[in-house]
């Protein structure tokens, strides 16, 4: 979260500006390198480093404090998995876990001033969800054939209303590749842009000199609260879209 970009606050919004750093274009094609492409990728690596030190030498019988935190993630997810699907949700726990693991990195590395947060774009975490969307239609055809189509009619529903139930249902499922997506971007964008335009307007007071020096220290004050809010924020969305995740892979595995 860039919140000494600049020292003029143009706009709460440029913390969210794609940069271009390897400009590649095929046609009308767009396949540069940009700062959302890095941090992505840094959110990747250092998640894997940090996998790496905690269990590194196959872990030690005394955890670390690292490989306590790894422990701790591991068993939350696994325990997660097993209340929302089950036994059947097992196969699955890889996924879940990294979908959890990306998207509470990226929310992190978007706190740290000059960071950038992927997930604050809504063709990233409409790229997530729609891969889960997805992935979650095919274990159900797999799973049941095309038996899986029966949810779009609920049981003892009169046959008249067959066409309209059956639309409804349609429309609610496909708008799961959306919502999940929305809730998660909408939260941190929002998050992000709110902290950014009490800090901008703390550091015109303290620019502005005189009484207002004192009178700044309030919305210093609140923009240090906020932060430690939007920490939890991004712990909350993280587990939020996993959840999600995993109760749409239950409809699917047991047809509800």
């Amino acid at each position: 979260m860039e919140l000494f970009h600049n020292p003029i606050f143009f706009s709460p919004l440029e913390q969210f500006t794609i940069i271009a750093y390897v400009p590649l274009y095929y046609n009308n094609l767009f396949f540069s390198f940009t700062n959302s492409s890095l941090f992505m990728c840094l959110s990747t690596g250092l998640f894997l480093y940090f996998l790496d030190c905690a269990f590194n030498k196959g872990g030690f019988a005394i955890p670390t404090g690292s490989q306590s935190i790894a422990e701790m993630m591991y068993s939350f997810i696994s325990d997660l998995v097993k209340e929302q699907v089950g036994e059947p949700g097992k196969p699955y726990f890889p996924i879940i876990f990294t979908t959890f693991s990306f998207i509470l990195t990226a929310n992190l590395i978007g706190m740290i001033p000059y960071g950038f947060t992927t997930t604050s774009h809504f063709v990233v975490t409409f790229a997530l969800s729609v891969s889960i969307f997805f992935g979650v239609t095919i274990v159900g055809f797999q799973k049941h054939g095309i038996d899986f189509l029966s949810f779009l009619l609920p049981p003892g529903a009169p046959l008249g209303l067959a066409p309209l139930l059956v639309l409804l249902e349609l429309v609610s499922y496909c708008f799961r590749a959306i919502s999940l997506g929305v809730r998660l971007f909408a939260n941190m964008m929002a998050g992000h842009t709110l902290v950014v335009i009490i800090a901008g307007f703390g550091w015109s007071m303290i620019c502005a000199g005189g009484s207002m020096l004192i009178v700044s220290l309030i919305p210093m004050l609140i923009v240090f609260a906020l932060m430690g809010l939007e920490i939890g924020v991004s712990f909350l969305q993280a587990y939020v879209f996993t959840i999600l995740s995993c109760i749409y892979l239950n409809d699917a595995i047991a047809l509800h």
